[in-house]
């Protein structure tokens, strides 16, 4: 198989989809690599790298998608590179379809099976290849919370961890998944005064028996929430339905009953975002206000630290992308029904249930894909 890796395109994306240690992999497998050049620049990986791995090198990101068996990327393919898919190609990738139906329609008329990282699932009903990007936000996401804090970016100009006499911030995390584990952890090591939300008993109960020196818990029940995010000088919104749009947690309407210049952190913005007033924005413009409340909705929070986040992206894929690379994806998926559960689209089916219920299209089974031409 040949595995094409282009350079990613879609704004202040630093990552790639290929370190030149999964290339080493692949070539060591008997597969061919072609990475666009340049490629690794933002990750810190050069070209020579890539060729000392065994990789040929591609002038353009035309000539990989068009040789290319299995297109590896990190984000969704932007509107220019959809046209460039076809059918029988293979797409392993971030995708986040449900809140996105021109991408969905795309994938859909090109006739590409594109398997979703972040829909791939493991044994113990983890998301293994999500997982390290969420690692990554919520570990960001107090950061560039307390750096929106800051009143030069119009937030309250409080100091998240205090100084004697004055008390530090207070921030809710909602959600006590990969995502709030992280933020909760990094917001209370700055020394704020951090409260996770979840509907979970049992995960309140671990983070409790884990945390309980370190943050609060709470059951986040509707009027819970309020209250606390009434008092919060930050919320950091870090819930997931697996494939599916995030739900709203905050309305509009809320905004009024926090403290003006709160800041809002939207970690769930790829999957169209937690609070009702959540818009994506870029690492170039990050920040915006509505009714006194400032909002950071970066969409790929991780491509900040494109190395750190390269790396451990790879570190995760690289199992699934030699399976799918050595034994083709139809054999990879009917061995491992979690790598199955990646796959979203085939030959102009949806195969992923909650995206056909976020955007009302029709969905066949993937097991029914694996026999479909």
């Amino acid at each position: 198989m040949l595995v094409g890796c282009p350079a990613e395109i879609k704004p202040q994306e630093y990552r790639v989809g290929l370190t030149p240690a999964a290339a080493q992999e692949l070539v060591r497998a008997g597969q061919e690599v072609l990475v666009q050049t340049g490629a690794g620049a933002g990750s810190g990986f050069e070209d020579a790298q890539y060729m000392q791995a065994g990789a040929t090198l591609a002038e353009t990101a035309a000539e990989v998608f068009a040789r290319a068996d299995m297109i590896v990327k990190v984000k969704e393919p932007q509107a220019v590179e959809r046209k460039q898919l076809r059918a029988g190609q293979v797409l392993f990738t971030y995708l986040h379809l449900a809140p996105d139906p021109e991408q969905t329609r795309d994938l859909l008329d090109s006739g590409v099976t594109a398997i979703a990282y972040e829909t791939v699932t493991d044994r113990a009903g983890g998301l293994p290849l999500l997982a390290p990007m969420s690692e990554v936000a919520g570990r960001l996401a107090p950061q560039m919370g307390a750096w929106t804090l800051q009143k030069a970016n119009g937030g309250r100009g409080v100091l998240m961890g205090g100084v004697p006499g004055v008390g530090p911030a207070n921030v809710v995390v909602i959600g006590g998944g990969v995502v709030g584990t992280h933020a909760a952890r990094i917001a209370a090591g700055m020394g704020a005064d951090v409260t996770v939300l979840d509907l979970s008993l049992p995960r309140l109960r671990y983070l409790d028996d884990m945390f309980s020196q370190h943050f609060r818990t709470g059951y986040a029940s509707a009027a819970r929430t309020a209250e606390l995010v009434a008092q919060a000088d930050m919320v950091i919104g870090a819930v997931l339905v697996p494939g599916a749009a995030a739900p709203k947690l905050l309305s509009r309407a809320q905004l009024a009953d926090m403290k003006p210049g709160a800041v809002l952190v939207d970690v769930a913005i790829d999957q169209g975002g937690c609070f009702e007033t959540s818009r994506a924005t870029t690492h170039a413009d990050p920040i915006y206000v509505v009714d006194g409340i400032m909002h950071y909705c970066v969409a790929n929070m991780p491509g900040a630290v494109a190395r750190t986040s390269t790396i451990a992206l790879g570190n995760a894929t690289m199992p699934f992308m030699l399976a799918l690379a050595n034994k083709g994806w139809r054999q990879a998926c009917a061995d491992d029904p979690h790598l199955l559960a990646g796959v979203n689209t085939h030959a102009g089916h949806l195969t992923y249930g909650a995206v056909g219920k976020a955007l009302g299209l029709d969905v066949m089974a993937p097991e029914a894909a694996l026999k479909t031409a």
